[in-house]
């Protein structure tokens, strides 16, 4: 009886230990991996001259509209929180919800809008070239 007793001890123990090291481990998912934008068209190259980076926190109030813009270069982000509805100017709509992500379309004109309760709260990513702009309001 105490070997059994002692067996599912060990059993137990050892898979608290997978458990635990599930939990500790580290994490990577791939939430974008794509040549083509939201909208189906094909990226285009990144621009010549000094890479530049360029990281945004947005936030957009429930309600709110950006005004209409395009961007240059190449950008991409994750919906933290909220809702985002993002449409172009021939009228091609996509629907984020918090952990959303969205490869941004290139050189269209677009806006963003949210049409939710809650503040929506997105990070962007800019792959652009030093001296040139990220976004060109219309």
């Amino acid at each position: 009886m105490k070997r059994l007793i002692y067996g599912i001890c060990l059993v137990f123990l050892l898979s608290s230990n997978v458990l635990a090291a599930d939990i500790n481990s580290v994490q990577a998912n791939v939430l974008a991996k794509t040549s083509l934008s939201w909208d189906g068209s094909r990226l285009p190259g990144y621009p010549k001259g000094t890479p530049e980076v360029t990281i945004l926190r947005i936030k957009i109030p429930p309600g709110r509209q950006l005004p209409l813009h395009k961007h240059p270069v190449i950008n991409a982000g994750v919906l933290l929180n909220g809702e985002l509805t993002v449409v172009t100017d021939d009228n091609r709509t996509l629907h984020l919800k918090a952990g959303d992500p969205i490869v941004e379309v290139v050189n269209k004109w677009h806006y963003g809008k949210n049409e939710g309760n809650e503040m929506a709260e997105i990070i962007v990513f800019y792959a652009g070239a030093l001296d040139m702009p990220i976004t060109i309001e219309k």
